[in-house]
């Protein structure tokens, strides 16, 4: 017999120890494919049902009976009002009075007598020209004056000289007519030369630059030494005790805009601070490109505050609109691009869906077009939490705050009173 050696013995063994774990594990793979089917069956199941559920729920199948209490400050009634409008303005502010003072003559700047910043008075001079020659051309007419007189007074001589030839028959009518011409020619130069002698005067008054009204310099352009030539910009004056704006206004809003309205406005830079104004002009025209019309706004500036070229924003509430059918603002709902309102009818809240018009911030008004009527009672609080169908009752007794209803606990019919709405909404 073949000599078996233990490992020989133990091969088949093991072979057999091997298949029986295979198996084992075949089996409990089995197990858990069926155990994961049947899990995910049972989730799908209840997935499915939580569905139908959350459904059911908002389709309003298993919604608890719902009571809000109101206060009479929560109910508004729906009647017409005037409830204007707040249209927004903004413009770049500048000074009412402002001027470029100009060089009416050719010369030298000579000296220069203001500086950015500085204040100046009326007719203050600001700058000294060089006036040499101008004084050259004023004393030059005034000498081709005194020239032209001396050739007038002499024809005048001649004439009266010659109206004795003339009576006594010595010379001709028409002689005499020629040397009457010659004073008539003498006093037309004596004429053209003061007018000559008017302008060098007033050239050389014009060598002294002066303020055209009191106000500050905003601007220098020229310094000492410069050759200008005439009509050339020297200085900048602005008078800063009243200030002006301009603004565009909708054509659509113009006609409810009039002069001498107030209007209230912020600068930047100047915080909280207000400033207050009016409409002093409108144009007549539309602005080209645009549908709008501007309209200037003035402003008082006495303590010079304001500064040219500052940024302000107000809001213009226009007046002389009808009175039309509106709500507080808090009373409408907007969703979907839709506006709604809760009306309450026969003691139930009833969603309707309304169109809006115009809406004043300042007031908190909201002008109701279309889906409601004149009289009817709507939820004025912000209407958080209502729902369409629910019963609403008038809190008896001293009206509370104004707040908003809360969805109610899953209970049997519940009321919500105001004070209690306002904490659950926080």
């Amino acid at each position: 017999m073949p000599n078996l050696t233990n490992a020989t013995l133990a091969a088949p063994t093991m072979q057999l120890s091997q298949r029986h774990q295979h198996g084992w594990i075949k089996l409990s793979i089995i197990i858990a494919l069926i155990a994961a089917a049947i899990g995910g069956t049972i989730y799908m199941r209840q997935q499915k049902n939580a569905g139908k559920e959350n459904k059911e729920s908002k389709d309003g199948k298993d919604d608890k009976p719902q009571t809000i209490e109101f206060s009479a400050t929560d109910v508004t009634t729906l009647k017409a009002i005037e409830i204007g409008q707040s249209t927004p303005v903004s413009g770049t502010i500048k000074p009412l009075l402002q001027a470029t003072v100009k060089s009416k003559v050719s010369a030298q700047i000579a000296q220069v007598h203001a500086q950015e910043g500085e204040r100046v008075s009326a007719n203050q001079v600001l700058v000294t020209l060089d006036g040499a020659d101008l004084r050259a051309r004023y004393d030059a007419q005034n000498a081709a004056v005194a020239e032209a007189k001396a050739r007038f007074d002499l024809a005048k001589k001649n004439v009266e000289n010659n109206r004795s030839l003339l009576a006594k028959g010595f010379i001709s009518q028409s002689a005499f007519d020629n040397v009457q011409s010659t004073v008539d020619v003498a006093q037309a130069s004596l004429q053209a030369a003061q007018s000559q002698t008017t302008i060098a005067q007033r050239a050389l008054a014009d060598a002294q630059v002066r303020a055209p009204f009191a106000g500050i310099v905003a601007q220098r352009m020229v310094n000492l030494g410069e050759k200008i030539s005439s009509d050339q910009p020297l200085m900048q004056i602005v008078e800063l005790s009243k200030m002006e704006m301009e603004a565009q206004i909708p054509v659509n809003e113009i006609s409810y805009v009039k002069i001498g309205q107030e209007i209230t406005l912020t600068v930047d830079g100047f915080g909280s601070r207000t400033f207050s104004g009016k409409v002093e002009r409108i144009n007549p025209s539309t602005e080209a490109g645009s549908r709008a019309i501007s309209i200037y706004l003035t402003l008082a500036n006495q303590d010079s505050a304001l500064r040219g070229g500052m940024f302000a924003v107000g809001s213009l509430r226009t007046q002389g609109r009808p009175p039309v059918l509106a709500l507080p603002s808090s009373a409408v709902i907007e969703a979907g691009g839709q506006s709604y309102a809760f009306e309450i009818i026969n003691g139930k809240l009833d969603r309707k869906p309304i169109k809006t018009g115009i809406s004043n911030p300042d007031s908190g008004m909201t002008e109701i077009k279309e889906g409601l009527t004149a009289g009817a009672q709507v939820v004025a609080v912000k209407p958080d939490g209502l729902k369409h169908g629910a019963t609403a009752i008038m809190k008896t007794g001293t009206a509370a705050a104004p707040a908003v209803a809360a969805t109610p606990k899953p209970a049997a019919p519940a009321i919500i009173g105001t004070a209690e709405a306002a904490t659950l909404k926080k």
